[in-house]
C-alpha cells in the first residue's frame, strides 16, 4: 500500500486524494483519526462520489431468514472469500418478508420488507443499507394497507442530476374509484412529498397492475422502470423519470411473453434495462436476455444463452457479475462453514462455485432452519446513512 503523508493540520494534498480514493473503503475510514481536516475531507459528498467512480471493489450482498426465529439476516461477501454478518431485523417476518426485490444504487442496497399485522392488514417496512460500512437506515412511517382497498409498492431510484437516492411509492387505490397517488421520499434531507402525475398517452390505471407480489424495478439514467402485467401493455415497461417525474410506456419486443415454465422479468443488464424470459426450458435450455441497448431509439438487442445439457433446469439469473458471468437462482447453500454461490460463464458455457467461508463469530448462523434469499452484486461505497 502507498505510504500517505500529510500534516496533520492539513487537508490532503492532491496525490494523497489520487490515492486515497483507490483504496478499499474500510482502509479510508482508519484515517478519520488522523485530523479534523482530514474527516471533514473524506466524509465530503465530492469525495464519496469520486471514491465511487474509482472504486474496483465489488462484493456480494446476501439475504438469509431464519424460519426459527421468523428474523431476516443480511451479510456480504467481498472479494477476498470471507462472509460477514450486517445485522439482523429484529422485527419478526413471514416466510415471504420481501415486497420487492432488493436493488444495488451508487454503494446502498434498498429493499421493502413486509408483515402481516392481521388477516386484512399488512405493514410495508423500508430499509436502505450500504454493506461497506454496516450501516442501515429504517424509512418512517411504516406504511399500513388493507389488502383489499389498497396496492402499495416501493421502487427505489437515484437522481443523478442530484446525486440523489430517492424512494418512490405507488399506490393504487380501489375505493370509493380507483385512482393512483405517488409519494417521492429524498434521502438528502429524509423528507416525504407527494405528486400529482398523469398516465401515459393512451394508458390507463384502470388496467394498471404490478407484475408480481415482489416487484422487480430497474433504475437506469434517473429512471425507474417495471414490467406490466395485464391488458394491451402486458409485458411492456413503465418507466418513471426521477427528475422531469413523468411517466412513459416503453414497448418490449414481441417475442418478450411467457413460457409455458417461466416468465419473464426485468434486470439490470450492466447498466442496461434488460428482460430475461425462456424459451421452452425443458425442451432447448435457453434463455433469452433482451437488452435495451438504444434507449433513445428504442432499439432491443437479443442474446441468446444456452445452458449445457447436465443441467437438469435452467435457472433465471439473480444478477449480472460482468458481462460475461451470471449469478444463478440455484439453491445456495452453507456446507459446514463455506457458502456456494453458483455462477455462470455464458462464453464458455460452464458452471461454478463462488466459496466464502463464514467468520467463526458467526456461528449462529448455522441453523438448519437457514435460509439463503436474494444475493446481488455491489460496489463498495462510502455513500453516509
Amino acid at each position: 500500500m502507498e505510504t500517505l503523508e500529510q500534516e496533520d493540520d492539513q487537508f490532503p494534498s492532491d496525490i494523497t486524494v489520487e490515492i486515497l480514493s483507490r483504496l478499499p473503503v474500510k482502509s479510508i475510514l482508519r484515517f478519520r483519526s488522523v485530523s479534523k481536516p482530514w474527516l471533514s475531507y473524506i466524509s465530503d459528498p465530492s469525495f464519496t462520489k469520486l471514491h465511487l467512480a474509482r472504486s474496483t471493489c465489488t462484493a456480494l450482498f446476501i439475504s438469509a431468514y431464519d424460519a426459527s426465529t421468523r428474523k431476516p439476516h443480511f451479510l456480504s461477501a467481498s472479494h477476498d472469500g470471507t462472509l460477514t454478518h450486517l445485522t439482523t431485523l429484529e422485527t419478526d417476518y413471514s416466510d415471504q418478508y420481501f415486497s420487492t426485490d432488493p436493488v444495488h444504487l451508487h454503494g446502498l442496497v434498498t429493499f421493502t420488507c413486509i408483515k402481516e399485522t392481521s388477516p386484512n392488514q399488512c405493514a410495508y417496512n423500508v430499509f436502505v443499507v450500504n454493506p461497506t460500512t454496516r450501516k442501515v437506515f429504517k424509512l418512517y412511517p411504516d406504511f399500513l394497507t388493507n389488502n383489499i382497498n389498497v396496492d402499495v409498492h416501493y421502487l427505489y431510484g437515484l437522481d443523478e442530476s442530484k446525486n440523489e437516492h430517492k424512494i418512490l411509492i405507488i399506490r393504487k387505490l380501489y375505493e370509493p374509484c380507483i385512482r393512483v397517488e405517488v409519494m417521492i421520499f429524498s434521502m438528502s434531507d429524509r423528507s416525504w412529498r407527494t405528486i400529482d402525475v398523469d398516465p401515459p398517452l393512451g394508458f390507463s390505471w384502470d388496467r394498471f397492475s404490478f407484475y408480481s407480489a415482489c416487484v422487480m424495478s430497474v433504475c437506469v439514467n434517473s429512471v425507474v422502470h417495471l414490467l406490466l402485467e395485464d391488458g394491451p401493455y402486458a409485458y411492456d415497461i413503465l418507466a418513471f423519470d426521477l427528475v422531469s417525474e413523468k411517466f412513459s410506456i416503453i414497448n418490449t419486443p414481441e417475442d418478450v411473453m411467457p413460457y409455458p415454465e417461466d416468465d419473464p422479468y426485468i434486470k439490470d443488464v450492466n447498466g442496461f434495462v434488460g428482460v430475461v424470459c425462456h424459451d421452452r426450458t425443458w425442451e432447448n435450455k435457453e434463455m433469452h436476455i433482451w437488452i435495451l441497448q438504444d434507449y433513445e431509439n428504442r432499439v432491443w438487442v437479443r442474446e441468446v444463452v444456452k445452458y449445457p445439457e447436465h443441467m437438469m433446469c435452467c435457472p433465471y439469473p439473480i444478477d449480472f457479475v460482468n458481462m460475461d458471468e451470471l449469478t444463478l437462482s440455484l439453491e445456495s447453500k452453507l456446507s459446514g462453514d463455506v457458502l456456494s454461490v453458483p455462477v455462470f460463464n455464458k462464453k464458455g458455457g460452464c458452471l461454478k462455485s463462488l466459496r466464502f467461508t463464514l467468520g467463526h463469530q458467526y456461528r449462529f448462523l448455522l441453523s438448519r432452519t437457514l435460509q439463503f434469499m436474494e444475493i446481488k452484486c455491489y460496489v463498495e461505497s462510502m455513500s453516509p446513512l
